[in-house]
């Protein structure tokens, strides 16, 4: 068994099967909100795009077209308050997951290393330290792994899946300081940085790990990780890109080239076209607000707990008991949501509600909620 297959742990939403089976028996039918999957359509501009790309009977570079990479830049600056980014220090993936999978092996980690990542995580973090043979180390405060000199990665997730938590700039340049001083490489993990809820975030935006606040002047040992999927509704696309320390990017890419992993050409005109267009991404923040709105009510009504959940796309909640026992309760009003355990042994008492559904699917879930049909 190949790449430490074999210390991998199960698929874990094989698990809900019996939630889903018991949602389904509801008379109205199942609202499925356990899965982050978008429904809404691919924004016009951006289908035209791969369209008018579609004649494509070459190969495309593993390094993207210098356009798309331009663009990935000024998205950096007129977005995420990050100017000055050179277009050579980007690289287009296949999606962000599997970015996220094989970055310590792309980083040459092995056995005697340590990935770190947030106690309550997207599993894909640990899942890509298992593959590269290296030590998980899942931990929230920088003084739990400040001086190891085994840490050799640091993920950061902000905003959250699942929590819907944001790190300031001061929290991301801890991070940044505490992983320089013992040469770490620190990967931030963006994709839900367009949709934020709360303030200052809304205002000032969500900080990136290449923000000159916390980079302190370079992004050495920095990457910032971004998918198109969740702001775009892309996810059918695979449309994503790593961007930081030219140096780390320089290996990235060479290991890709001999890997095939690339993104295909009609995807990266497509990408270009998206991050130019900030309208559909208004527009998507919007319908993602109302759901989030009559189902925030819905909970509060129905005595949940709403933690974190400042952006993104999940609300983040709790009954102060274990979640398999939501998830119960939730199936049998026909509601079927993601169990915070998960997402490590810190998520088990909360679960985890994707508003990637329609306007009426929230709005029937709202009505479950609270015994309304």
């Amino acid at each position: 068994m190949g790449l430490h297959a074999a210390s991998l742990p199960d698929f874990p939403w094989d698990s809900l099967a019996p939630y889903h089976e018991r949602a389904r028996q509801h008379p109205d039918g199942v609202v499925d909100m356990s899965v982050g999957t978008p429904v809404d359509p691919t924004p016009h501009v951006v289908q035209e795009a791969l369209r008018a790309a579609s004649d494509a009977p070459g190969y495309p570079t593993t390094y993207g077209t210098p356009a798309l990479r331009e663009a990935v830049a000024a998205w950096f600056s007129r977005r995420r308050g990050v100017s000055g980014l050179d277009p050579a220090h980007v690289l287009p993936t296949v999606g962000s997951k599997e970015l996220v999978a094989l970055l310590p092996s792309l980083l040459g980690l092995g056995e005697g290393d340590t990935v770190v990542f947030p106690t309550v995580a997207y599993p894909t973090y640990d899942v890509g330290a298992r593959l590269a043979g290296a030590r998980s180390l899942a931990a929230d405060a920088v003084e739990a792994w400040a001086d190891d000199p085994s840490v050799r990665l640091v993920w950061v997730n902000s905003p959250s899946n699942p929590t819907g938590r944001v790190l300031d700039a001061d929290a991301l340049a801890a991070v940044v300081r505490a992983a320089r001083r013992i040469g770490a490489v620190v990967a931030s993990d963006e994709c839900y940085a367009e949709l934020a809820w709360e303030e200052p975030f809304v205002s000032a935006g969500v900080p990136s790990i290449l923000d000159p606040r916390v980079a302190d002047g370079g992004h050495e040992g920095l990457l910032a990780v971004y998918s198109l999927s969740k702001q775009s509704n892309l996810a059918g696309y695979r449309a994503a890109f790593v961007a930081g320390d030219g140096s780390l990017i320089a290996a990235l890419l060479e290991a890709r080239k001999h890997m095939g992993m690339i993104v295909p050409g009609p995807v990266q005109a497509a990408m270009r076209v998206a991050l130019g267009d900030d309208a559909h991404v208004a527009a998507q923040r919007e319908a993602y607000g109302r759901r989030r709105a009559v189902l925030r009510e819905a909970l509060a009504e129905a005595a949940f707990r709403i933690d974190g959940s400042e952006a993104g796309l999940y609300l983040w909640v709790s009954r102060d008991e274990d979640c398999w026992v939501t998830l119960s309760w939730l199936a049998e009003r026909g509601i079927v949501a993601a169990p915070g355990a998960f997402y490590g042994p810190a998520g088990e008492r909360h679960v985890r509600m994707a508003l990637t559904v329609s306007d009426s699917a929230a709005e029937q879930a709202a009505r479950r909620l609270v015994n309304r049909r």
